[in-house]
């Protein structure tokens, strides 16, 4: 019987669209006033920095997935380096990664589609958008690519929109309520830290937040076409996609509108759409945040699913969740995936806010536990496969100074969540999941050892 494989359907530009979108998150839209308030302008220090970590980060992803084209995630490279319990125990986290995620933004999804209905129910307007998500995963992996590059166009459009109105605003010195726009407000209102350096550190909590997602790439290197040219393309454009993304909408907001002025509660995007005299720009924004969150859950979907077809694959989950449909897509571990975002649904309805807080604070440390182990076998494929390593056309640069950079800049933002009173708990409450997985795992190989021990005794 011939394996069934996962179809390579994602063109180039999904891609490099989706790549874009898994560095543009929420946080941009919603969560910069709070960044600015906290950092003021020494939070473009802060993206700088951690952009580049996540650059380093993909780049030793990147390298490790094209030294062997047989390697559909980063699970399978785990196995390779580090064994089959790591394995097991980077691919279940990563999923509830992503299933965290999804909870978050399929709710995310209920709260914002009430500004415009607000007799709707919130748990409603979220299991549409689950129920659609989910049928459109079903067909192919193009149509996923394809909404994923519509999601990720309506974040890029308004970004530089607000880039270009900006612009105009501070080269005319048009005046706000806060007085002129001008680049000199990132300076004058008490210099680049005016929170001193303890602001500027908090802040890293929050901006590596906005970069989770980012290795998304590394999961579709099994279902893009002609993945030695794509992936290395889309990692490379990281750099430039977060100076103009992050970095030039901070400053052009910080420029129209002093830190002091930019509300913590508020979306800056809608500060500064509204201060132009645009009417509806709450209206707007909501809808790109809207689109933000289907998009953010349209990926966990995605994400969820090939993490656990390929843990089925190795035996780490039923192996009825390894099936592929006709359309070579991978039903039964969608649907399974789907089921658990459901339950986030009836919890959410259910349920204080106070758990997705939690859930979602557990669900950063986990990913940086993901990054931390992607550079791990990063460095054990240099050591153990030179030659492999010297063949290879794209090398992560810097090597072995830049893993460990990456591994220090992880354990330093460990500490800045300890510093924080909301984030605190989820350093205490990750080991319990981590000590629960191994247990799984030593309970799996025993069952393995049960059901493979009557054929040796047959053979």
């Amino acid at each position: 019987m011939e394996e069934q494989q996962l179809e390579r359907g994602l063109k180039n530009r999904h891609v490099q669209l989706i790549a874009i979108g898994g560095a543009i998150g929420t946080g941009l839209f919603l969560g910069a006033g709070k960044s600015i308030h906290l950092a003021g302008p020494s939070i473009l220090f802060a993206y700088m920095i951690t952009g580049i970590i996540c650059f380093l980060i993909m780049r030793s992803l990147g390298e490790l997935l094209l030294s062997n084209l047989k390697y559909n995630t980063f699970v399978d490279f785990v196995q390779d380096y580090l064994g089959n319990m790591a394995a097991f125990m980077t691919g279940w986290t990563y999923w509830f990664c992503w299933i965290s995620i999804a909870m978050a933004d399929i709710t995310a999804v209920g709260l914002y589609a009430q500004y415009w209905f607000p007799a709707i129910p919130q748990w409603v307007p979220g299991l549409i958008a689950l129920i659609v998500l989910l049928a459109m995963n079903l067909a192919t992996v193009k149509l996923f690519g394809e909404m994923e590059f519509w999601f990720a166009l309506i974040k890029v459009v308004a970004i530089l929109g607000l880039i270009v109105i900006g612009s105009v605003m501070i080269l005319k010195g048009f005046s706000t309520s806060e007085g002129p726009s001008s680049f000199t407000n990132l300076w004058s209102h008490g210099g680049m830290f005016p929170n001193g350096i303890s602001g500027f550190i908090l802040s890293f909590q929050m901006v590596v937040f906005a970069f989770v997602g980012i290795e998304l790439v590394g999961l579709m290197a099994g279902e893009t076409k002609d993945p030695e040219k794509v992936i290395p393309k889309a990692i490379n454009n990281i750099p430039i996609r977060i100076i103009i993304f992050y970095i030039g909408a901070l400053i052009i907001i910080m420029s129209i509108y002093p830190w002091t002025a930019v509300k913590p509660t508020e979306s800056p995007f809608v500060q500064v759409f509204a201060g132009v005299g645009i009417i509806a720009a709450a209206g707007i924004v909501n809808f790109i945040v809207l689109t933000s969150a289907a998009s953010a859950c349209n990926s966990a979907m995605f994400s969820t699913s090939r993490m656990m077809y390929s843990l089925a694959k190795d035996k780490s989950a039923p192996e009825r969740l390894a099936k592929l449909n006709k359309r070579k897509v991978p039903a039964g571990a969608l649907y399974f995936s789907s089921i658990v975002i459901l339950i986030a649904v009836i919890l959410n309805y259910v349920m204080p806010e106070g758990v997705f807080t939690l859930i979602t604070s557990i669900s950063t440390v986990c990913f940086i536990f993901i990054w931390g182990i992607t550079v791990i076998c990063h460095m054990k494929y240099r050591k153990t496969r030179p030659a492999l390593a010297k063949a290879s056309k794209f090398k992560m640069p810097l090597y072995p100074i830049a893993n460990y950079a990456i591994l220090l800049f992880l354990a330093f933002v460990l500490v800045v969540l300890a510093l924080a009173e909301d984030t605190r708990v989820a350093l205490f409450v990750t080991p319990v999941w981590f000590i629960l997985l191994m247990i799984a795992y030593k309970f799996q190989v025993s069952k393995l050892k049960h059901v493979t021990q009557p054929k040796v005794s047959e053979s």
